[in-house]
């Protein structure tokens, strides 16, 4: 197989694994995160192949997809194992995948230009008019609550506190989502992410006002 094969080979990979997963993180999201390291990746140095293929396989083994178990190594391993990768660059892929995760904000900041991409590129599809949609699909789908006036903004002492949480989809937003403007790593995301951001705030105020009313 030839680069592209492979990544073909992956992209079919996941999207048998993924197209009827309804939490948010399904074929699509995937699609726009490779979309958005592809962006991103104009105006960077880097190793492209390392961008495409971690950005194609990051939600593969995710601890929210497996119940909360990360099964991140056990699949993909054997996947670019068998496609014969040499076990270098698969330990950087799943570096690289170990390294995107919000987590509550508790991760180690990225520690290659390929992993602060498709950071990068993941956390721009939890922004905007996307993010808005992502933020609701997920929540109900772990049955969540859309909004509670009861709700009060929790602070995390650890990584694991903040998966175990259940407060509600508009909470996610304070939580996390209104957060991320700021941690982006790349020029590129800065740039979107400053749009992104104004619209969730335009989104959250007209929410408000309409509880109000």
């Amino acid at each position: 197989m030839n680069e592209l094969d492979k990544i073909n080979y992956i992209k079919t990979f996941v999207k048998n694994r993924l197209y009827n997963e309804y939490s948010g993180h399904d074929y699509w999201h995937i699609v726009r995160v490779v979309n958005n390291a592809q962006k991103i990746m104009l105006n960077e140095s880097a190793d492209n192949l390392k961008v495409i293929i971690a950005s194609w396989l990051h939600d593969i083994g995710d601890y929210k997809l497996h119940n909360g178990i990360d099964k991140t190594k056990e699949i993909v391993f054997p996947l670019l194992k068998s496609m014969e990768f040499n076990n270098k660059f698969i330990d950087d892929i799943l570096k690289i995948i170990s390294e995107v995760s919000y987590n509550g904000g508790f991760n180690q900041p990225p520690s290659s230009i390929e992993a602060k991409i498709v950071q990068d590129a993941d956390r721009l599809d939890a922004m905007g008019a996307i993010g808005i949609a992502r933020a609701f699909a997920y929540g109900g789908n772990k049955g969540r609550e859309i909004y509670n006036p009861d709700d009060n903004l929790n602070i995390y002492n650890s990584k694991e506190e903040y998966k175990n949480n259940n407060s509600s989809s508009i909470m996610h937003f304070y939580e996390k989502l209104l957060k991320l403007k700021n941690l982006m790593n790349t020029d590129t995301a800065k740039s979107i992410a400053h749009r992104r951001h104004e619209f969730m705030i335009l989104f959250l105020n007209e929410f408000m006002d309409e509880i109000k009313n």
